[in-house]
């Protein structure tokens, strides 16, 4: 019978930990391999096979209760993705994030009051096969507070606190302008959310 579909193998270790009553910590190291990865083209519209694939890291979670009403939480990542049957120094897997952190501090009043403070780190990484060109990286600060009553909950939510310029969606895109001679090969991106504030409200029935 033909193989439709490639194979995948992965494995992973890992274990929790909780030193005291209010610490709490899990930790994974993983492995990931793929007998065909597939890529999509943005241009042509298709999704394009490229070849064997593995991708290794470790991934580290904490909780940290401070008191009844505050809690700390950070999640971080470290990630190896390279593609096998091509040379090294051209075996980077374009997009293929390095390392990531997710985290931040909360509130939950026992009076209804709540808020947090978040964050959002993703380091700058490759977007082609030789690393010539560099998707960026960004650190992104989210804010909201709000008050629950019975049923109806009022907030405001503040997104880029810092008013970060980021870019959100990247791809590394061969355009051509007028001007041009000959079509480049350079990164396209969709900007970020800049500072930015909203008002919520929610009932519940």
């Amino acid at each position: 019978a033909n193989e439709i579909l490639p194979k995948a193998y992965g494995s992973d270790l890992g274990f929790v930990y909780k030193p005291k009553s209010r610490i709490w910590i899990n930790a994974a190291l993983w492995y990931l391999f793929l007998e065909q990865e597939f890529v999509y083209v943005g241009d042509a519209g298709i999704v394009e096979p490229s070849g064997r694939t593995e991708r290794k890291g470790i991934d580290l979670g904490i909780r940290y209760q401070l008191t009844n009403n505050l809690f700390l939480d950070t999640d971080l990542t470290y990630t190896s993705a390279i593609s096998i049957d091509e040379q090294e120094g051209s075996n980077r897997i374009p997009l293929a994030p390095v390392f990531t952190s997710a985290g931040g501090v909360t509130y939950k009043g026992q009076r209804g009051i709540f808020g947090s403070l978040r964050y959002r780190y993703l380091t700058d990484r490759p977007a082609n096969e030789d690393n010539s060109i560099i998707a960026q990286g960004y650190f992104i600060t989210d804010f909201n507070i709000g008050y629950n009553f019975d049923r109806l909950s009022l907030g405001v939510t503040v997104e880029n606190v810092f008013n970060q310029e980021w870019n959100e969606a990247q791809f590394a895109t061969e355009s051509r302008l007028a001007s041009e001679p000959a079509s480049v090969e350079e990164l396209h991106f969709t900007p970020g959310t800049p500072f930015f504030v909203k008002v919520n409200a929610r009932y519940r029935f």
